[in-house]
Order: structure tokens, then C-alpha cells, then sequence
């Protein structure tokens, strides 16, 4: 069996453009910002409304979102070098896997609850987040190796 390498560098050294419409929300900076800024608000509340065991109608999806959002975001931090819609499909499995994971934890050793399954999964997803942090090129990571 051969293995073929693939060669990635372009003829004329000049990086080609993409086809389609547009690159995500690059031609809008403000509205990805907007975006992200309601998604992380939408997630805390979801957190809060969790852990106040409130009877709102938007309990329910609002703390889905959050265990869905919380360690995907912090999966795809750690996951920059991939396209973007192989990265969001990768964080989004993930965060189903880790979700998973933490509920099958607390339910093998009998110790469920809401609140105990929401702080798991934002501890895991906030170490996550800093170890992606910590690994970035040209970060602290690096500057201590001497980079």
C-alpha cells in the first residue's frame, strides 16, 4: 500500500480565495461580536435559571443551550486549525460526549443532580478553555519555552 503525500502550497504562491458567499461573518465584524456576546448571555442565563430551580418556560432550552455552548466553545478554542464547519461539527460532538460522560459519572457512583452535573461540565469546560489558552501559539505557553 502507498501512501501519496498531498501538496498543499498554491503554483503561484499566491493563497486563493474560496468560492461561495462570503467567509462566515468576516464582512460583518460587528454582528459576530453581537452574536457571540448574545450566545454567551443566553448560556449564563440558561446556568442561572439552572441553579435557581426557577419554573420559567425557558429553563429547559436556555440550560441546553448553556451544556451545549459551554464545552463546545471551549473544545473549538483548542481546535483552530481545522475549517470551520469541520470545527463546529467536531466541538458539537464533543460537547454531546462530554455532557454524556459527566451525567454516566455522577449516575455511576449515585450522586445526580442538576446542579452538581451543571458545575461539572462548567469546571471541565473552564479547564479546557485555559489549557486551549495556555497552548496557543505566542501565548504564555510559548513565551516561557522561549518561542
Amino acid at each position: 500500500m502507498q501512501t501519496r503525500g498531498v501538496n498543499t502550497a498554491s503554483t503561484d504562491g499566491a493563497e486563493r480565495a474560496r468560492p461561495g458567499p462570503g467567509h462566515g461573518l468576516s464582512h460583518l465584524p460587528g454582528l459576530s461580536a453581537l452574536l457571540a456576546g448574545a450566545a454567551t448571555a443566553v448560556a449564563g442565563t440558561g446556568a442561572f435559571l439552572a441553579f435557581t430551580d426557577s419554573d420559567s418556560p425557558l429553563r429547559a432550552p436556555f440550560t441546553l443551550f448553556f451544556l451545549l455552548v459551554a464545552p463546545g466553545a471551549a473544545i473549538a478554542a483548542g481546535l483552530r486549525g481545522l475549517e470551520p464547519f469541520g470545527r463546529v461539527l467536531a466541538s458539537l460532538a464533543g460537547a454531546v460526549a462530554l455532557d454524556m460522560l459527566v451525567a454516566q459519572g455522577m449516575l455511576a457512583v449515585h450522586r445526580w443532580s442538576v446542579h452538581g452535573g451543571i458545575t461539572a461540565v462548567t469546571v471541565i469546560s473552564s479547564l479546557l478553555l485555559l489549557l486551549a489558552c495556555l497552548r496557543r501559539p505566542g501565548g504564555r505557553g510559548a513565551r516561557e519555552q522561549g518561542a
